[in-house]
């Protein structure tokens, strides 16, 4: 192959990877009224500063009919930018790949990018938007959480770490939010909860929606789980460029 087909394959690589799940899928999430993953990084950044980590990778998984199957950045968006010209690491969990599931490649990304802000000394942000394990990968799937939560404990008290719940995250996708510094939430876009209605049902007997059971009023004036409320996805991404106006970059440098 020569290197203009090389060249022209790689840009078609990346214009795949760049869709996502697909127009449908993400026609049917906005619907929701929830931007895509892109989108919020993009939002949240300053303009032109997001350079992306591990765009290509995918995961190696072969059981329950997941060989061969293609998932874009294994559903996840990890990279480094700038907010009001501080740096930060970030990542953006894409519902519309496989429900923005968490398989080992996908954590393994997270990860990397979690190294690289203890590394740099910066602020770590996490846009959640995650129904949690993937089942598929079994136990590679709650490895990948293990990675995840010894990194909020190895960064707490050192970076920032900031968590920002904007779809229905259960089990897992919720566990490692909890550990660190800063939780916010969205009126009526996010959820957080153990495990979903649908198992309350089953093993309680018990009808529950899940506003009811996990959504941000319930976090935010119950549970104490949510440090900051927001009405829409928009004021939640200027209170996040407002805490980060305050909070010092790292444990040695002061706010």
């Amino acid at each position: 192959m020569s290197l203009k087909r090389k060249t022209l394959d790689l840009l078609r690589r990346r214009e795949q990877v760049l869709q996502g799940g697909g127009e449908q899928a993400i026609q049917k999430h906005k619907a929701g009224g929830k931007l895509t993953a892109r989108e919020r990084i993009l939002a949240l950044l300053d303009e032109g500063t997001f350079h992306e980590y591990d765009l290509f990778v995918e995961h190696d998984a072969r059981d329950f009919g997941m060989q061969g199957k293609v998932l874009a950045g294994d559903g996840v968006i990890t990279g480094t930018g700038k907010i009001r010209s501080k740096p930060v690491c970030i990542y953006a969990q894409d519902f519309t790949v496989a429900g923005g599931s968490l398989g080992y490649a996908h954590a393994r990304k997270i990860t990397k990018i979690m190294d690289h802000a203890l590394k740099m000394k910066v602020p770590i942000i996490g846009i959640n938007d995650s129904g949690g394990a993937r089942v598929q990968e079994g136990v590679n799937s709650l490895a990948g959480y293990g990675e995840i939560f010894y990194r909020n404990t190895m960064a707490s008290g050192v970076v920032p770490q900031i968590s920002v719940i904007l779809g229905p995250c259960a089990g897992g996708a919720v566990y490692s939010p909890a550990l660190t510094d800063y939780v916010f939430v969205v009126d009526n876009i996010s959820k957080m909860f153990i495990t979903g209605p649908e198992v309350i049902k089953t093993v309680l007997g018990e009808e529950i929606s899940m506003e009811e059971l996990g959504g941000a009023r319930v976090h935010a004036e119950i549970t104490g789980n949510a440090h900051f409320f927001a009405e829409s996805e928009a004021e939640c991404f200027e209170q996040i460029k407002t805490l980060i106006g305050f909070v010092p970059w790292n444990n040695a440098k002061k706010a």
